[in-house]
């Protein structure tokens, strides 16, 4: 693996915000806050005393709805990926990025935890390289080209429970165009 560089924006985990982290790290800067995801929340349900969208503890936690409406603020949209398709068919010059909800194991100090819980990640193209953007990472991790993102893709994608959003304009996501017509 190369050096990240130093154009790359990343921002690391802090409490259960990785959705947070996730939407700043696709789109490379810090745009949205915690503040923002909790309005967004309230938008959503408004009525709800214990709001649905996100940790009844208020430490974050939130859920695909408050990402896609946030993406939808920024003129962008969500496409949700469906796992039996192949990812030849994927227009990547048409994907602005992915956010990946992936399994993630609860770590308590040093000690892993035999409990996986639900984490949001990144990945985008910066300066001609795909990037991981995990915010559980030090760093972002490199992962090069169009072909070693489709194997990164495939063996996130291949885990179970895994899922996957194509960041797309919204004049993308009308048309179709992220997906090749074959």
């Amino acid at each position: 693996m190369c050096e990240p560089s130093p154009d790359v924006f990343h921002e690391k985990q802090r409490l259960e915000l990785c959705a947070i982290h996730a939407l700043n790290n696709v789109l490379q800067e810090r745009i949205f806050s915690k503040e923002a995801a909790d309005d967004i929340c309230k938008r959503l349900s408004p009525e709800s005393r214990m709001n649905p969208h996100r940790s009844f503890l208020g430490t974050g936690n939130y859920d695909v709805n408050v990402i896609m409406a946030a993406l939808q603020s920024r003129g962008l949209a969500a496409v949700w990926w469906d796992k039996r398709r192949s990812l030849d068919s994927l227009c990547l010059d048409r994907v602005f990025g992915f956010i990946l909800n992936i399994p993630s194991l609860v770590l308590l100090g040093f000690l892993s935890l035999p409990i996986k819980r639900r984490h949001w990640i990144a990945v985008r193209q910066v300066n001609g390289s795909y990037y991981n953007l995990d915010s559980k990472l030090k760093e972002p991790a490199r992962i090069g080209s169009d072909t070693e993102l489709r194997k990164f893709l495939e063996e996130q994608i291949s885990q179970d429970p895994c899922e996957m959003l194509l960041v797309v304009q919204r004049e993308v996501e009308d048309d179709g165009s992220w997906m090749s017509p074959n």
